[in-house]
C-alpha cells in the first residue's frame, strides 16, 4: 500500500512512492511511470530491483496493477489523499467513521447517504458522486489498454492525449498513436493494433506504414 508520494510527475505520471510491502518491516521505495496512484492505493506491481548511487535500494517498476483498499485505515488514507475532490483527510475520517469497511462500497453503489455524514451537504455529495465516476474511468482505461500489452508509460501518453474517448479512438485505429503521440512510433502501434487482432491490410495500417518508410528514407536522404 502506498503511504507516502515522494514526488510524482503529472504529465507523464513518473512517481516515487514510499509503500508497505508483504514481507519488509520497512518502507520500500518504488520508482517508475504510475499515473493517477494516491496515498492509500493497494498496487500489484512488475519489475525489478535496483540500487541508485544517490537513493539506493529501489523497486524499478514496468507494470501495476491497482485494487481498491479492503480496510478502514487503508480506505481513510485512501479518500483524504485528494484523489476525490471535496474529500480532505477530516471528511475522509468521517465517511469512514459512518461507514466503516463499507465506506467504498457505498461510494459506489449508494452515494446518496453520504448525506448522512456529519458536514457533508448535497453539493459536497455531487461532487465526491463525479469526481469518483471520473477515478473509475481512468483506471478502466489504463486497465483495457494494459492488457493488450500498452506499457505503463505509452498508456498514461495515450490517456494524456485523449482523455475519456482513449478506448474508442484506439479501438477505432491504432495507428493514429504514431501521428498523434510523440514516442509512439509505426512499430509500437503496429504491436499494439495487433495485438488488438487488427487486421493487416487495413488501410490504416498501409497507411501508417508508408509513411514511416517515407520518413526513414527521408532521414537517410539528409544524413
Amino acid at each position: 500500500m502506498v503511504e507516502r508520494i515522494t514526488y510524482q510527475n503529472a504529465e507523464n505520471g513518473y512517481s516515487v512512492l514510499k509503500c508497505r510491502a508483504k514481507g519488509y518491516a520497512d518502507l520500500v521505495a518504488v520508482v517508475g511511470t504510475m499515473p493517477e496512484v494516491y496515498v492509500g492505493s493497494v498496487l500489484t506491481l512488475g519489475g525489478n530491483w535496483k540500487v541508485d548511487a544517490k537513493y539506493g535500494r529501489q523497486f524499478s517498476v514496468e507494470t501495476f496493477e491497482e485494487t481498491l483498499p479492503a480496510t478502514a485505515y487503508g480506505m481513510e488514507k485512501y479518500l483524504g489523499s485528494g484523489m476525490i475532490k471535496g474529500v480532505g483527510p477530516k471528511f475522509a475520517k468521517k465517511i469512514v467513521n459512518t461507514f466503516g469497511e463499507r465506506t467504498l462500497e457505498v461510494i459506489e453503489h449508494e452515494p446518496d447517504l453520504l448525506i448522512d455524514v456529519p458536514g457533508i451537504g448535497k453539493l459536497r455529495v455531487e461532487r465526491i458522486k463525479e469526481s469518483w465516476a471520473q477515478q473509475k474511468e481512468i483506471k478502466n482505461i489504463m486497465l483495457f489498454l494494459q492488457s493488450h500489452d500498452v506499457s505503463t508509460a505509452h498508456a498514461t501518453k495515450i490517456y494524456r492525449t485523449y482523455g475519456d474517448q482513449s478506448i474508442d479512438v484506439v479501438k477505432e485505429n491504432p495507428y493514429r498513436l504514431a501521428d498523434d503521440i510523440w514516442g509512439i512510433g509505426f512499430k509500437t502501434a503496429d504491436t499494439i493494433a495487433e495485438k488488438m487482432g487488427f487486421g493487416q491490410e487495413r488501410y490504416a495500417r498501409l497507411r501508417s506504414g508508408v509513411m514511416y518508410t517515407l520518413n526513414k528514407l527521408s532521414e537517410l536522404w539528409h544524413c
